[in-house]
């Protein structure tokens, strides 16, 4: 087994032993964080970082703790000194408007020029930051694309319509923020998660002020011919969990 994958798959070697999962053929875990980790190809992928969302709020005079870019970008910086990933790949909507950038504190693009020193750093555009990161001049480190292949897989921001296996194979997605309301402890508990049938794979909203939506609407649950896996996330594992069993 690589080493890096007998690494992340280990308890007593890392705080969350993740799951191990194949999507079009690639070895895959899935992170308690909701990064997507792909040893074979040194990669780690988050998605839906929106930062600055709760500057934007308050813009609009609805006030949020402006705390959010921090603790997401902690909790990138932990999965990051943890892996060690050669790649980073942020799979669009990694700011939530196109003023994002410029209200970035001076700590916080410290903290990103650090994670992405001596790595790969890739933006993907998406639907809330294409046109900030399309913006002249941009002062960021590392690379913006539309989309990328990487192995078998296909890494975009939103997911292709419909379920055929041409648009399907090797997809690699957020977008949706899926999230499923399980059972724990006798009671509903609605935890964000992944969502794969093995072709592709829907990843959870990494940002601390993101929302998700319920893996049975049919946005989500109309991308996959049969009922898929989800990988729920948990404090210490990501639980696996059948589609019938949800609420």
């Amino acid at each position: 087994m690589n080493a890096l994958l007998r690494q992340t798959l280990s308890p007593a070697r890392n705080p969350c032993g993740g799951l191990a999962v194949r999507v079009a053929g690639e070895a895959c875990v899935l992170r308690c964080s909701g990064a997507l980790l792909v040893p074979a190809h040194e990669l780690l992928i988050v998605a839906d970082l929106h930062l600055e969302k709760g500057s934007a709020f308050a813009v609009r005079g609805q006030m949020l703790p402006p705390y959010d870019t921090a603790a997401t970008l902690m909790r990138l910086e932990d999965e990051i000194a943890a892996l060690n990933p050669a790649r980073v790949v942020l799979l669009g909507d990694s700011f939530h408007d196109r003023a994002a950038v410029p209200r970035l504190s001076g700590d916080d693009r410290d903290r990103l020029e650090r994670m992405a020193f001596g790595r790969d750093w890739i933006w993907v555009e998406g639907n809330h930051d294409k046109a900030a990161l399309e913006t002249d001049g941009l002062d960021l480190p590392g690379r913006v694309v539309g989309d990328m292949a990487v192995g078998a897989l296909r890494l975009t921001h939103e997911p292709g319509p419909g379920h055929s296996h041409e648009t399907a194979q090797g997809e690699v997605a957020g977008h949706l923020h899926p999230a499923a309301r399980v059972a724990a402890h006798g009671r509903g508990v609605r935890r964000p998660c992944f969502v794969t049938d093995g072709n592709r794979i829907l990843l959870p909203a990494f940002g601390a002020f993101t929302g998700g939506l319920n893996v049975r609407d049919p946005a989500i649950a109309g991308l996959f011919p049969a009922p898929p896996l989800l990988g729920v996330l948990g404090r210490d594992k990501v639980h696996p969990v059948a589609w019938r069993t949800l609420r």
